[in-house]
């Protein structure tokens, strides 16, 4: 079953010819859910073809460059008749600031938009999946998120001939069995754990939105498939970092060398490198070798732990 990152924007507070504001696109078994909403989403959605059927919008925190994309894309889904529910999720706050943004011009919608806040430790269970809430650091007062997104596990691997060895004929059995089931075969009670090997974990993705390292991040990341960090500034521009409450490549690639994510992802990079990233990159390498600058479009699909293959990077 697919798992797929879309990097629809990758850029800081500033948006440049090459990058837009931060939004990160989820897609799994064809639904769609967006990580922050920066301004011109929707456009990005129409250039990467991605279709605008989201489900659930998580904002990290209430800064512009990560929600202002929410009125054009509503519009948008508006004015293509769109009839589901949208439920956008946040940190306090999140519900008066879109009470703030209906009288911006916003046509109603024909469908309810459903605004959820959440605080760090709160936990949205899904079907198959669940969305963890866990604190960022992005300066005082300010109620900065990340998110957490990890599938469930996985009945483990069906063992074929030992369910036949035990009398079990191909055909509805196997499938009930494979469903955590138990059958009956002339008069013989068949459990699941007979046929099946171990439960399989899902895979396990990380979002830090914008931060400064923080052990809630650290504690997350321990051997996830993806951590997507903050990486906006180089090391020599450390002391900008910690004055705006966000984090170097090298911290960053600092905390994948200790917690062991597949793959690192660095992301709301700062305007002057915009064009020119290997400065982030080159700095992160030298720490962790699995990391990279994804670009505005950059496609990643994560395959099963089981699977033992590299996460595929269309850059």
């Amino acid at each position: 079953m697919s798992l797929e990152v879309i990097f629809l924007g990758t850029a800081g507070a500033t948006p440049t010819v090459e990058r837009n504001p931060p939004a990160i696109l989820i897609k799994r078994k064809g639904r769609l859910i967006l990580f922050d909403c920066g301004e011109g989403t929707q456009r990005q959605m129409m250039k990467g073809k991605t279709g605008m059927s989201v489900e659930t919008i998580y904002i990290t925190h209430l800064h512009a460059d990560h929600f202002l994309g929410l009125p054009g894309l509503i519009q948008t889904m508006a004015f293509q008749g769109r009839q589901e529910d949208l439920e956008i999720i946040g940190p306090l706050g999140t519900k008066k600031l879109m009470e703030n943004m209906s009288v911006l011009g916003l046509n109603t919608p024909k469908f309810d938009i459903d605004i959820k806040e959440v605080s760090p430790g709160d936990e949205i269970k899904r079907k198959e999946f669940k969305v963890r809430v866990i604190e960022a650091e992005h300066g005082r007062n300010i109620n900065c998120l990340g998110y957490v997104l990890e599938e469930d596990q996985r009945p483990g691997k069906f063992n074929r001939e030992k369910a036949i060895d035990l009398g079990v004929e191909p055909g509805p059995d196997f499938g009930k069995l494979q469903k955590g089931q138990e059958i009956e075969v002339n008069g013989k009670i068949i459990k699941p754990e007979q046929v099946l090997g171990p439960p399989r974990p899902g895979r396990k993705i990380v979002y830090s939105g914008d931060t400064r390292p923080t052990e809630s991040i650290k504690k997350e990341s321990r051997s996830c498939d993806l951590l997507i960090h903050d990486g906006t500034l180089t090391l020599k521009e450390k002391e900008r970092a910690i004055e705006t409450k966000h984090t170097t490549a090298r911290e960053a690639a600092k905390i994948a060398k200790e917690t062991k994510p597949k793959l690192l992802a660095l992301f709301h990079l700062s305007s002057r490198y915009s064009n020119d990233f290997y400065p982030l990159l080159n700095e992160a390498k030298e720490i962790y070798e699995d990391t990279i600058v994804p670009k505005d479009f950059t496609k990643l699909k994560i395959p099963y732990p089981e699977k033992e293959r590299d996460i595929e990077i269309d850059i």
